[in-house]
């Protein structure tokens, strides 16, 4: 069951696009960690730059993306800029597209 949550949370997030890069959360590399323990789930998350003006934004969209998943009790989000986010965390077919170099 867990396990479970844990996937339909991070499917979830799916739909919080960043309005900078116009791509999901999950994908661009800025969900760290998603931790089910009964019904409350933890979110550890990041966004481009500490000073990222969509910080709030995203942080938002995640709680109530995942708060809407059946089997969720509560949904917490923590951010965090540790490790510090880079374009090498996009998943690679969108880290190509949004026209970064794969050594990036």
């Amino acid at each position: 069951m867990t396990e479970e949550l844990v996937a339909r949370a991070r499917d979830a997030l799916r739909v919080v696009i960043d309005p900078e890069l116009g791509q999901n959360i999950v994908d661009l590399g800025f969900v760290y960690d998603i931790i089910a323990e009964g019904g409350d789930v933890h979110i550890t998350m990041t966004a481009t730059t500490p000073g990222c003006p969509a910080t709030g934004f995203l942080k938002e969209g995640a709680q109530a993306a995942v708060a809407a998943v059946p089997g969720v009790v509560s949904a917490d989000v923590t951010m965090t800029f540790e490790p510090p986010w880079s374009p090498s965390l996009i998943d690679p077919a969108i880290r190509a597209s949004l026209g970064f170099a794969a050594g990036n």
